[in-house]
């Protein structure tokens, strides 16, 4: 059984193993839109499953979705029919559309490993956005490795029993230092089907780092912050006071599209 990426390509899995129930991610855009004057046109870059679409569109927002996955985006457009969805790439799409605020969770920025892609992702972002709009990001925070190895010195092992199966995986991190990527080996077994090893990779941002590409691309950096966000120890919640400390493990950005 071959995957190109084994939660990807089945994005019921994928919520079940990233669930949601409280709707975080989506929660802690809203309350960032609200906060910093975005509009009601969104793009969420690397949308996945369309959940957080789900809950934008119940509470008005017009939406438009974009991932790399045709199986996630499949999945999106049949349960979230209020949204418009596109299999696209990050570093080349073309909507032929502005929005007010242009949305990027879960780290996926990070996927741009070189420097060339992640000017070319933010070029992309900067077309797409009205004059005035808002970038939100949320992604690893690559100053958290300083001198940290919490999230490196553990081999996790997870099951989740799903559909009648239960699913297996052991993950590792380690950090390519040459190549300043954050890389992920997960091993995926179940019953019936033989070992499945899927490796990726992050980019390791710093935050001046960050500041320093949204600003060289017309961006106005509004907030940089480490948590609280809808992946940190401390949970967001509503009007949250930012912190600038930059410890944690999470990086959270709005910016403002400038001229």
């Amino acid at each position: 059984m071959a995957h190109a990426n084994f939660l990807t390509d089945n994005p019921d899995i994928y919520e079940a193993w990233f669930p949601d129930p409280e709707h975080l991610a989506a929660r802690f855009v809203d309350d960032l839109l609200h906060r910093f004057g975005g509009g009601g046109d969104l793009l969420d870059i690397g949308c996945g499953t369309g959940r957080d679409a789900r809950f934008w569109t119940a509470r008005g927002y017009r939406v438009t979705g974009l991932d790399s996955s045709p199986e996630m985006v499949a999945h999106a457009a049949r349960h979230c029919p209020a949204a418009e969805f596109a299999v696209a790439d990050m570093r080349d799409f073309a909507l032929g559309n502005a929005f007010d605020a242009i949305t990027c969770l879960d780290s996926a920025l990070l996927y741009c490993h070189r420097n060339a892609e992640l000017d070319a992702f933010l070029s992309r972002c900067r077309d797409h956005l009205r004059p005035g709009g808002l970038l939100v990001a949320e992604a690893r925070n690559g100053a958290f490795f300083l001198g940290n190895t919490e999230l490196l010195d553990e081999v996790r092992d997870r099951t989740l029993h799903h559909g009648g199966v239960d699913y297996r995986s052991i993950t590792r991190l380690w950090i390519d230092h040459a190549e300043q990527l954050l890389r992920r080996e997960r091993r995926w077994s179940w019953p019936g089907a033989e070992e499945l090893v899927q490796r990726s990779a992050w980019r390791l941002l710093f935050p001046q780092e960050l500041r320093y590409f949204a600003e060289r691309h017309g961006f106005e950096v509004l907030a940089l912050f480490d948590e609280p966000g809808p992946r940190t120890d401390a949970p967001w919640h509503a009007d949250a006071a930012l912190s600038e400390r930059m410890s944690g493990d999470r990086l959270h950005l709005v910016a403002r599209r400038t001229g």
